[in-house]
Order: structure tokens, then sequence, then C-alpha cells
């Protein structure tokens, strides 16, 4: 495991980590969800392999989260050891799923954010979470176009279509302010070199938005929030995050200290 950069803390660096590997596994589990249950088995396994890059990104940085940050719990305690209020994702990852324009919507926004954020990433004075980014932009260019195509094809389809892929995009909207504004421990890494600054990936994701939903004959849900905090990056979170961890915690928690 690469050491920590000079004039890095540790411990700011693993909350960084468990940051983007908490995105990651969270909203890895909501597309797992989509298994059985996909309109066509070809989407089904568009979404599981979606979903098995997001599971292998968060692998990773969970491991060099609990390596640098002094408590040395591996990616399996913290995956499946932490209650809801220790972590750290976005809560737009978090929320049910609805529908599959639901589900397309939040992986477009999901896959647009995160792609800006690893693309910067790949320049960090962290050599893992470069080699991270430089893997995951491969990766999250997929995600992002996959989703992209849904979302015209239903935007620009049926009356119904249409409809419900504007009902998807309004209710996840409101979350989406979270996703640029840095808590403090995001500003000091990215001030060192370490972490990228997700108020400056904004003008990227409008762009990709707007050329899709152009595409998808549909117009922006309405303003972002001017005065959003960042509450899943300091353990706020929907009460949709405490089912789901009981859902993927419950065999290691069932089993405590066995391995598979």
């Amino acid at each position: 495991m690469p050491a920590v950069p000079d004039e890095v803390r540790g411990v700011e660096l693993g909350q960084y980590c468990l940051m983007l590997g908490d995105d990651a596994l969270v909203m890895s589990h909501r597309l797992q969800e989509w298994v059985t249950h996909a309109p066509e088995l070809e989407e089904e396994v568009a979404l599981a392999n979606i979903a098995l890059d997001l599971l292998g990104q968060a692998r990773v940085l969970l491991a060099r989260a609990g390596a640098v940050d002094g408590s040395g719990r591996d990616e399996d305690a913290l995956a499946f050891q932490r209650e809801p209020g220790e972590y750290r994702n976005v809560r737009l990852a978090e929320v049910p799923n609805g529908d599959f324009a639901h589900t397309m919507g939040r992986l477009l926004v999901f896959a647009t954010w995160r792609l800006a954020l690893l693309g910067r990433l790949t320049g960090s004075r962290d050599p893992m979470l470069a080699a991270v980014a430089a893997k995951g932009v491969k990766e999250l260019v997929y995600h992002r176009d996959y989703a992209a195509g849904w979302v015209v094809r239903l935007g620009d389809g049926t009356a119904y279509s249409r409809e419900r892929m504007a009902e998807g995009l309004a209710a996840l909207w409101p979350l989406v302010a979270e996703l640029f504004v840095p808590c403090p421990a995001e500003q000091r890494l990215a001030a060192a070199g370490i972490a990228a600054d997700p108020a400056a990936v904004r003008p990227e994701f409008d762009a990709v938005l707007a050329e899709v939903l152009t595409a998808a004959t549909l117009g922006t849900p309405g303003p972002v929030s001017a005065d959003a905090v960042p509450a899943g990056r300091e353990g706020s979170h929907t009460p949709a995050l405490a089912d789901l961890l009981g859902d993927l915690q419950q065999v290691a928690r069932a089993h405590p200290g066995a391995t598979w």
C-alpha cells in the first residue's frame, strides 16, 4: 500500500477515501437490486456489470481508507460493521429505486458527476487515488453513456415514457446540489493536490446534462438549491440508508468473523 503523501494527514485521506468508496458501494447496491427485475435480460446484465465496476472501486478505496486512517480496519469491516451515521456517501446514491426511468436518471447524474471528479483525480498526489481514478474513468464513460442513451430513448419516446423520465429526474433533482458542496476535509485535501474540489466540476456536469436533456427533448427539472450542505459527507442520511444497510450487512453481522 503506497505511503501517505507528505504534509497530508492520514485521517483526512482516509475520510476522503471513505467518501468516494461509500458513494460507489451504496450506488452499487442500488443497481444490484435490479437483478431479476430489469425490463430485459440485456439491461439486467448491463446494470449488474455497472454495479460490479462500482463495487471494485469501493473495495480498493475502503481498503485504502482503513490502511491510512490508523484504524487498521479492512474493507469488510468498513462495509459491514459501520452504522448508517458513519457512512459518508452522498444521499443521491442511497434513496430507494423508483422505476427504470428513475434509475437511468440517477445513473446519468451520478456517473456524470463521478466521472468529472475522477477525471481530476487522475492527477492526485496520492498514487492510490490516481490509480483508482485512471481505471475508474474508463468504466464511468460507459456508465454515463449507457444511462444517457436510455434517458434520450425514454424522453424522446412515447408520451408515457417521456412522463416517467421527467418525473424520475424531478424526484432526483433536490439531491443534486449536495454533489457540488465540499466538506472541510475535501477543501483541505484539494488545496494539497490530493482531492478534487466538487464545486469545480459543476460546469462540466451542467454541460453534459444540458446536451443529454436537449437530445431527450426534456428541460432541466428546475433550479439547483443555492444553500445545500454536504449532508451525506457529514453522516446525515435519509432513512433509506439504514434499510439498505440492513440488507447489505445482514449475512456479515449474522456470522461475525466468518471468511468467504
